[in-house]
This record gives C-alpha cells, structure tokens and sequence, in this order.
C-alpha cells in the first residue's frame, strides 16, 4: 500500500512511495505528529541518483521488521536534497559537527521541534565489522529517548547553539578583497595539482570545475604557465577518462580512483553545465581543438538527453539500471567488437583505441577511455570514430537505462542555460544559445508564479519550495551571460531585479554574506547561510560576479561595493582552502582583471557581428559587453552602458572603456582586436 509519497512532486520522494516505511514530507504535519505521539522524528534525506541511498533503501527501508521499528518508535520524515537544500544544509552542518564527516543517505534523529541530537549516513540493516547495524541505532536512539531524555534533549541545545555559531564565521575578520589573495590560492591549488593524472588530491576524485575555471582566468590575468597546465592537464584526462561518456558525452559524477577512469556512473546537471563552462574557457584561451570538441558534445548531450521538450532540463540520471551500477554504460569485448564491425569499421583498432579487452577494466566489463590522445587533426579519423559512436549509442539505446531525475531546478537550470549561451557565443553555434533561450522562457513561464521564483518544478506537480539564494544568484548571473550573447534586453532587465530580490530579501545586512533561505521564509532549526562553494557554486560567490558584472553595465558603483565586501568577508577561507572557493576567487579574478567595459551599436543586430566576434575571441574574464542599436540623448539605452552611444558613418561601432573612461570609438575587427588587447 502506497504511503504519503506517492503524490510528491519530487521524483525521489516518489521513489519510496511503496516502501512500508509510513513516510511523512517535510513540513508541520511531522513535527506535530511527533508531539502527539512523544516520538522523535527520524530524517532521510538523499537524491533520486544516490547509489548508497537505493542500498540503504533496499536493505532496510524495503525491510517489513526496519518499517515496524520505524513506524512504532518515530515519526520517519524523507527528503530530496535537492528539492530542499536548506533543510540538507542545515542538517548536515549537524551531522558533520557530531561525526566529522557527511555523506548521503543522511540520516539524522531530532526532537519534534526539528532539533538534531544525533545522526550519521549510511547505515546496513544488520552490522558490518565496526559499523553498527541501523536495527541496533534505531535500538539505540529509542532507549535513549525513553530514558535519558534530559540528556538527549540537552545535546540537542548544545548542538543547535553550535549551527548558530558556525553561520557567524564568514565576515567577521576579513583580509580584504586583495588580487594576491587570488595569487595564494592559484599557488596552493598548483601544490594540489595531480601532475600524474590531473586533478587535485587524490581518490575519489571531483571534477573541480570551478577551481578549473579560477586557473584559467588566473592564467590570463597573469600569464602564470602552471596555473593553466594544471586547469588543461585536469580537463584532458578527465576528457580521457571513463568519468567522459564515450559514447554519449557528458560527464559522471566522479572517479573512485586516481586516474578518471572508474567512475560513480549518475550524470548531474549541473556538472555538465560547470564543465562545459569551463571547456569552453580553455577552448578559447588555448585553441586546443580538443577542447571546443569535448564541449559540442558535452553541450549536445544536454540538450539531446537532458532537455524537457519545453526548454527546461531535468536534473540528473542514475548510476544504476537494473538495480546494478553502471549496467548500461559498460561492453563486453565481443558485444563491442560485434557493434562495431556491424557499423563497418575496424573492430581492432577501435578496442586498442578504447582500451577494451577481454578480461575488462570494471567487474569483467568495460568502461571505454581513450589510453592514448587523439589527433584531433585527423578527420579521416574522426569520421570513422563518430560512426562506430553512434552505433555503440544505437546499441545502448537498447538497453535499460538509468532512471532520470526529471524535476527541474531553477538553480541548476541557470548554470545549463549560462553555459549553453556563452558555448553558442563563443564557439559560434547558434543552436546552443537557441536552448538557452528557449530555457530562458521556460523558467519565466513556468517558475515564477505570483511574481515571485520558485526553486522547483515537475510535470504534473507544477512549482513547488520558493527560491533560494542559489535560484536567484544563479539566475541573475545567467541572464546577464545571455544577454551578452544575444543583445536582448529583457533578459537584463530580469538580472537586476533579481539581483536587488537577493540583497533586500537575502543579504545578511553590509556583512557581505548572504543567507541562503529568504528573510520570509521557513524557519529551520537555524538559517543556514552559503558559506563556500560545494558541488555547485554559492549563492555568496555567484552574487560577486552579478554584482561585478552589473557594475560595468550599469556604472553603477554600489554593485562593485557589494561584491567587495563579499569578497573581503571569505578571503581568509578561500586562501586556505581555495578548492572550496572555486567560484568565489573567479570573481576575485573578475574584479582583479576588470573592469572592463565594451559598447558596440549596430544598425540592426546582425550588423555587429563582426565585432562581437573580436570580442569573443578571446576569454575575457573582467570584461562586460553591451550590444544594442545606438540611443542618443539622455537616458534612452536601456542598457546604461549603451547610453549615448552614436555610430560613427553609419557602421557598427565598439566603445571599449576601463573604469568608465573610454578610447575613441572604432569601427573595424582590427582596430578593436588592438583596443581590448591593451591593459
């Protein structure tokens, strides 16, 4: 008999909906019944790709015995991370203060006014070794609530007092927003550079793709060589590897070894999107065609396998298909050779060159990698590879596959539609910045609802959670990237009123830290702040760059002010632990590099196409770009940065200014090549 998860609009949630387990969503009814009953609550929070949380799942929230324990004992409450990252945020904060360490699944017992008085990840039914058994926790917890609760309850107070604390770190001794606080970080992040393998430390292994991007405007900043062989050596192996669809494109969560090349097999949106970002970046300060190609099919994988056929992307795939990781992504040596020799092509040259053999590289299976580069300059080559791809993928296509996450995220739809508007901008691929477009409007559409954002979205359920600072940052951010691309000025205009939302309902007074809940709503234990950035960026981070960026449009010097002072508030963290602060020191290297401001007025938009592409080839990390036709005489541009902006004998013109003072307007590829190359 289904429970109340049935109806959830999370497809995680929806998950468990026949687990015999009498789950509960988050929300008052939990806690009130939990006081009805005297109980404490028991909180599951894991995501729909989580491979731990489908095994946790099985052994024991399938099991009838764990169900009974849980429905006597306790009121059992479950969440999607990803729907509710306050809730995660402010529960794993507890969880890594009592045991040093977090993880999903999450598990975390609190009294029914929401505190936590003890916690951990995950468990197995019955013990293993030095781990207790969940049967012998839930045993544990239960005893102790009954017998000792003035110590449990005390523990709690303890505990939620030291959350309290741990928000009022950031902002209160600041080293101020120095550009060699970006220099210590660029040097301790080199120090961490796997020189072997690439990445940073060792197994297992993360993407890192913001701190990827920090090196790669570091290196343009200051033309340091080992700042960009550490953020191109990262992104080729990892290309290399088997974290990299082969087949499909795209890229895995991350590798369990040292070398990329095993990896935990969930495809996350927003990985894709930081990662293409960051390929497109390389691509454009290096010129390495590996690069731009890794980027054409990271970005077509979004769109072909992760796009709502209305604009929007869902939010990730699962590592499992059929109830065994990775089951659709790996290939016997004969069903490889078998699919390509059907396709026509060297069945032996193609297994040497994906290092597939018989006995395999994962459980007697393998997972395709490239052992050796590719001349990516040999289009005989090409051509043959990309026609044994796309057999291997009509041959997958055949399989099982993994179960898709399709809420949409408004956060994480912002980082695909930013990535996707600078890909088709900067690579000249005007199908990718149609997507972000069509993103773009969906998200107007379909995630504002009463005029306010929404984090949330599924088909059939409709929104649900307000924003977050993340949704809000993110967006603003990403708007302001598709303006630049396409020149519309709409999408400007939603970039500032959601960067003024996230200082009127977010901003932790002039502290520069933000909260990441709005001041209206939910009360939690505490208000979790963002404090760093984590697998995707904090909203704190991505506030720095809106605010740069609307500095430069707008001349506007409150905008720069406030990113200063976000700035200075982590300065301190992001010098010792700079991997954790990958996005917040790419603003750093905005602010250092800039400002950098570029007007071009055209007759009619196709005019200045020869320009924006100057200006785009190139990364240019301090640099801001308006395009609009010319307005002259007051305050017309909408664009402030626009204003009173003339052509000069009727030709597209570009105006490049630093620090609001501009050189003489010009009106050839050249002369403006000449004009944003000077410092």
């Amino acid at each position: 008999m289904a429970n109340r998860l049935a109806n959830a609009s999370s497809p995680y949630l929806r998950q468990h909906a026949g687990n015999p387990v009498d789950w509960l969503e988050w929300g008052g009814e939990a806690s009130a019944r939990a006081r009805e009953r005297d109980v404490p609550i028991f909180l599951s929070v894991g995501y729909a790709s989580c491979h731990w949380c489908h095994v946790m799942a099985h052994e024991s929230f399938e099991d009838r015995e764990v169900a009974q324990r849980l429905n006597a004992d306790f009121v059992a409450v479950k969440v999607d991370r990803e729907e509710r990252p306050d809730v995660d945020a402010v529960y794993m904060g507890a969880v890594q203060a009592m045991t040093g360490r977090g993880g999903w699944p999450m598990s975390v017992f609190l009294t029914p006014d929401g505190t936590p008085f003890f916690g951990g990840t995950y468990w197995p039914r019955d013990g293993r070794g030095q781990m207790p058994g969940f049967l012998q926790v839930l045993e544990a917890v239960t005893t102790a609530w009954r017998e000792q609760r003035d110590q449990v309850l005390d523990s709690g107070r303890r505990l939620a007092a030291r959350l309290d604390a741990q928000q009022q770190i950031a902002g209160l001794e600041t080293v101020g927003a120095d550009p060699s606080v970006a220099d210590t970080a660029a040097a301790s992040c080199v120090r961490m550079w796997d020189r072997r393998f690439g990445g940073f430390g060792g197994a297992p292994k993360f993407p890192q793709a913001m701190t990827i991007d920090f090196l790669l405007a570091h290196h343009l900043r200051t033309g340091d060589a080992e700042t960009l062989a550490a953020a191109t050596h990262s992104l080729e192996a990892m290309s290399r590897g088997g974290i990299y669809d082969h087949v499909a494109g795209g890229f895995a969560r991350y590798s369990v070894d040292d070398w990329w090349l095993v990896p935990h097999f969930e495809k996350m949106l927003y990985d894709n999107a930081l990662l293409l970002r960051a390929l497109v970046h390389a691509w454009q300060v290096t010129g390495g065609e590996r690069f731009r190609r890794i980027a054409v099919e990271t970005a077509d994988y979004l769109v072909a396998e992760m796009q709502h056929p209305r604009g929007g992307f869902f939010s990730s795939t699962d590592a499992d298909s059929e109830g065994v990781e990775g089951k659709s992504f790996v290939w016997s040596d004969a069903e490889f050779r078998e699919v390509v020799a059907e396709a026509g092509e060297d069945a032996e040259h193609f297994a040497r060159f994906y290092g597939v053999t018989a006995h395999g590289n994962f459980e007697g299976a393998n997972i395709l990698h490239e052992p050796a580069a590719r001349d990516e300059d040999d289009q005989v080559f090409a051509a043959a590879l990309n026609r044994a791809r796309a057999a291997l993928y009509r041959r997958r296509e055949q399989r099982v596959a993994p179960g898709l996450d399709d809420k949409v995220l408004t956060s994480w739809n912002a980082l695909a539609l930013g990535a996707l508007a600078e890909a088709g901008a900067a690579l000249g691929e005007a199908r990718y910045l149609a997507e972000a477009q069509r993103c773009a409007a969906f998200l107007r559409d379909e995630l504002i609802v009463d005029g306010r954002l929404h984090h949330t979205w599924s088909e059939g359920h409709g929104t649900s959670v307000a924003a977050f600072l993340e949704d809000v940052a993110c967006l603003s951010q990403a708007l302001l990237v598709l303006y630049e691309a396409d020149g519309d000025p709409a999408w400007f205009a939603w970039a500032q009123s959601l960067a003024r939302e996230a200082q009127e309902r977010f901003a932790d007074g002039d502290t520069g830290t933000y909260f990441a809940t709005a001041h209206d709503a939910e009360r939690l234990v505490t208000r979790p702040k963002d404090l760093w950035d984590n697998a995707t960026p904090g909203g704190s981070s991505v506030m720095v760059d809106v605010h740069l960026r609307l500095a430069g449009l707008t001349a506007d010097l409150a905008h720069h002010d406030d990113a200063e002072r976000t700035l200075a508030a982590f300065s301190e963290q992001a010098t010792h632990a700079p991997t954790g602060y990958g996005e917040l020191l790419r603003g750093m290297e905005r602010m250092a590099s800039g400002p950098q401001e570029v007007a071009i007025v055209a007759p009619a938009p196709e005019a200045a196409t020869e320009l924006t592409t100057v200006y785009r080839e190139v990364w240019r990390p301090g640099a801001v770009l308006a395009v609009g036709t010319p307005t002259v005489g007051g305050n017309g541009a909408t664009v402030p940065l626009l204003a009173d902006r003339a052509l000069l004998q009727g030709a597209a013109t570009a105006y490049v200014c630093r620090n609001f003072a501009c050189d003489r307007p010009v009106t050839t590829p050249d002369d403006l090549r000449g004009l944003l190359a000077r410092r």
